[in-house]
This record gives structure tokens, C-alpha cells and sequence, in this order.
């Protein structure tokens, strides 16, 4: 099979492994090992060794042919300006880098004047304009306005530039206006103070309020605080006065079921927009989906879990669901919904997929000492793919450090290991806020989820 080296080459191995790219370097009947390799559009670290038993579909592309490359002659013609008592323009030759062979000149621009333009033209000069006396035949004689312009040497007149700033401050706009102003009589004065001002186009006629940036008042603010990129100021709460809120929240119709609901949408859409958006999720593109896989614990955040990787089937992602265990009742009915999607459910870390695009990580709730995956944690560090936690410990994640984290409705003073975070819209009733306490003023604007900067 030595007639197959050097050529490019697509294989579609089994749904754990993805689909390579790469150029042949061996080939036997039982394996073949590829150069230059990509899997799933990542490139691949050194040769990439594929079983026969592991292929779906195998494609050759094209032969990789190379060839050396040859200097090339290229003559370019530099203009030259035209010269006094000249009537053409001439062009020399000047050689590229890599150019052998002898310098050349381009064929001259010849221009035919007759004697009588001479002469209208020199007359022309004297009298600095246009000589109605270069008319032939009734006609203008053709570049006589060209050599109006630019026949005449240029000489030393222009020895530096002109300055406008400088001249610019010499003048005195208002000055001006105030001495005009000065000499009308005092009735005209008196009469141009009271007439009302004139506004552009752009400028604001209706008086507006200054802006509040510190739209929402926490009961007992000893914590840290966040800012949007609209320079609005989002306070920290505690984790006591967060339970009240979501207590609250329940109580007002907003079960934890809806909750969830929501939370689980805004996680599937910055999912989304992390594993690349419309440019891997297209018709054209259904030979790699994008595969994510999902962490879930046994309580809420789980639950949310759950919740986005199935969102994230209907967007057509290839999902795959690890779950601790399916005996909390929180995490129970919503591993149900994911069941029958038809997408995959493991519980030994041992069946995770190697080439992932993404992992969403729902392993602990927030407490004072949450729970530790070290197995998880090493299978994750070893990965490449970028990490979102949703709700995680104000205190981080042991052993994983996520690069975005997913808030709910008001943050807790985060630690830089939970990497950047965003704040996600709930909708809750601004009578829930009033109810614990709190005075609040949405900050999302015509968003659902915003990102948060430290206070500094």
C-alpha cells in the first residue's frame, strides 16, 4: 500500500474519536499513520496512528506535490516627472528582487502637438490663462489643460509645509462675534439674549435625569462588588440572603422547575457561542458537530446541568452526560428528559470521550466545603477544551479552574479561579427583591446575560 503515501486524507472513525485530516506517511492493511493531522478541525500533536477497526469512512483528498520554486524576471517601468521643453514622459526600468537579465526601459508616451498649441500654450504662460486660440476646428485641442497644469517645471517656490494649526489658533472665533455683537444697538441685544437656543440635529432637547450607576441597594453590602460594561455597579450578597431570594422566589410562582428552566437556556446559548456558533452548527458542516459533554452533581446545579445539554440537542450539538448519581430528586426528572433525546449517558469517567469541543461543569453546589472529584478534576486538566461552570463555589472548584462561570440573579464575591463571570437573568419580580430587603433596578438591558469586571 506504499502507492497511498503522500496523499491527503479525510477518515470518519467511530463516534468517539472524531474525524481526522492529515497526509499519509504509512499504510498496511490493519493501521495507517497520518502527518500533519487534524481531529475535528484541531490540530493534532506529532503522528496520529489510526486502526482499521476504528474507520467509517475513508476519503482520499489529493496528493501533496512539491514543487521549487524559480525566480521570476518582473520589470517594473518608474515613472519620471516630465522635465521643462519636453514634450513626453519616459519611464525607467527597475529590477524586483530575484530579477536576472539586463535592465530595460518601457517605450516612451509620445504626445503630438502641433505648432500652433505651442504657441497658445507659451502665450498661454505669460498670461497665466487658458488661450481661446488653442481651438482647432472649433474644438479644444486635447491635454492642453493637463499641460496648463503640469507642463511648467516645479521649482524651489514650496520650501515647507503649510501649518494649519498654527494659523488655525491665530484665529479668534469668539472674539469676533463678541466685537459684532458689541456694535449693535442695545435693543437688538437685549432682544437676541431672550430668543430661545437652536439645538442640532444630534443634541438632546428633553431634559433627562443623571445617570444612577448603583441601580440595586443590597440590606448589608461587606462584600466585594462587580461592574457591567455599561459602568453599572452590581453589589455581592451573601449566601444566606441568596437562599431568602430564591426561598422567596419559589413562593411568588417561580418553582425551582422554571428556574431551571431558564438558567439552563442562558448556559446552552453561551455554550454556543464558545464552541463557535452558525459556523459549526450549519447543514454544510454536519460531518463535525461540535461534542460537549456535561458534569452533573446530585442537587440544583446539576439539575441545570441536565437542563443545557438537553437544550443544547435541539441546537443540534452532540452531547454526552455524566452524572454522580440519579437518586437526588432535584437531578431525577430532568435525566429523564435528557434520556429521550438519544444521547449518550456514562457513569464511569473511563467511557468520557477524548475530543471534545467544550465541557460544562454542574459537579457541586455552592457551600463552605464542597465536594471534591479528583478523577474528574484530572481528566478535565488534561483536556484541552475550555471549561463553564454553572453556579459554582464562591471558593472555586477543587482541582478545576473553568475559564467562564454562569451567576444566577445576583452574584457572591467570587474567586479569580472560577475565571470570568457572567450574570444570568432569572426575571424575578422586582417585589421579590423588595421582600428580602433589597432595591433593585434591572441591569440586563436588552440582555440576557452580561459579563461582570471587578470593582477596582
Amino acid at each position: 500500500m506504499a502507492q497511498w503515501i503522500g496523499f491527503m486524507v479525510s477518515i470518519k472513525c467511530v463516534d468517539d474519536l472524531g474525524t481526522y485530516q492529515g497526509e499519509i506517511s504509512e499504510a498496511d492493511p490493519f493501521k495507517i499513520t497520518l502527518t500533519k493531522a487534524f481531529c475535528n478541525g484541531f490540530p493534532c500533536d506529532g503522528q496520529v496512528l489510526i486502526n482499521a477497526s476504528d474507520i467509517v469512512d475513508l476519503k482520499l483528498i489529493e496528493k501533496q506535490i512539491d514543487e521549487p520554486q524559480e525566480n521570476s524576471t518582473v520589470t517594473v517601468a518608474k515613472p519620471v516627472a516630465k522635465r521643462a521643453h519636453r514634450s513626453y514622459s519616459t519611464s525607467d526600468s527597475v529590477p524586483k528582487q530575484g530579477q536576472i537579465g539586463v535592465y530595460g526601459k518601457s517605450k516612451p508616451i509620445d504626445i503630438d502637438l502641433s505648432k500652433k498649441m505651442d504657441e497658445s500654450l507659451s502665450l498661454s504662460f505669460k498670461n497665466n490663462t487658458p488661450n481661446k486660440r488653442s481651438l482647432k476646428g472649433g474644438k479644444w485641442m486635447k491635454g492642453w489643460k493637463d499641460e496648463e497644469c503640469f507642463g511648467s517645471p516645479v521649482g524651489s517656490q514650496i520650501k515647507e509645509d503649510f501649518d494649519f494649526e498654527k494659523n488655525l489658533a491665530l484665529f479668534d472665533k469668539q472674539a469676533i462675534w463678541d466685537e459684532l455683537n458689541a456694535q449693535k444697538p442695545d435693543v437688538i441685544r437685549q432682544a437676541d439674549s431672550k430668543k430661545v437656543a437652536k439645538y442640532r440635529h444630534d443634541e438632546n432637547i428633553i431634559a433627562s435625569q443623571p445617570t444612577s450607576f448603583r441601580q440595586i441597594v443590597v440590606p448589608k453590602q461587606d462584600f466585594c462588588e462587580y461592574v457591567t460594561d455599561d459602568g453599572l455597579i452590581i453589589p455581592c450578597i451573601s449566601r444566606s440572603l441568596k437562599k431568602k431570594l430564591f426561598e422567596a422566589a419559589g413562593k411568588a410562582g417561580l418553582t425551582f422547575e422554571r428556574q431551571i428552566e431558564l438558567f439552563g437556556s442562558a448556559a446552552a446559548e453561551i455554550s454556543i457561542h464558545l464552541i463557535g456558533g452558525s459556523h459549526r452548527l450549519n447543514p454544510s458542516n454536519s460531518h463535525q458537530l461540535p461534542t460537549v459533554v456535561v458534569l452533573c452533581g446530585p442537587h440544583q446545579q446539576g439539575a441545570a446541568g441536565a437542563n443545557a445539554a438537553r437544550q443544547l440537542t435541539s441546537h443540534g450539538v452532540r452531547t454526552v452526560l455524566y452524572y454522580v448519581s440519579s437518586e437526588a430528586t432535584s437531578i431525577r426528572k430532568e435525566l429523564a428528559l435528557y434520556s429521550m433525546t438519544r444521547n449518550r449517558t456514562v457513569t464511569n469517567i473511563a467511557d468520557l470521550p477524548q475530543a471534545v469541543d467544550l465541557i460544562i461543569c454542574a459537579l457541586c453546589e455552592d457551600t463552605e466545603t464542597p465536594m471534591s472529584y479528583p478523577l474528574l478534576a484530572e481528566w478535565i486538566n488534561k483536556n484541552k477544551a475550555p471549561v463553564l461552570a454553572l453556579d459554582p463555589p464562591s471558593c472555586g472548584i477543587p482541582g478545576i479552574f473553568p475559564k467562564i462561570s454562569l451567576l444566577p440573579v445576583l452574584p457572591l464575591p467570587h474567586s479569580p479561579s472560577n475565571g470570568k463571570l457572567y450574570l444570568t437573568n432569572l426575571a424575578f419580580p422586582v417585589e421579590i427583591y423588595h421582600e428580602v430587603g433589597i432595591k433593585y433596578q434591572s441591569p440586563f438591558g436588552s440582555k440576557n446575560t452580561i459579563p461582570l469586571h471587578p470593582n477596582e
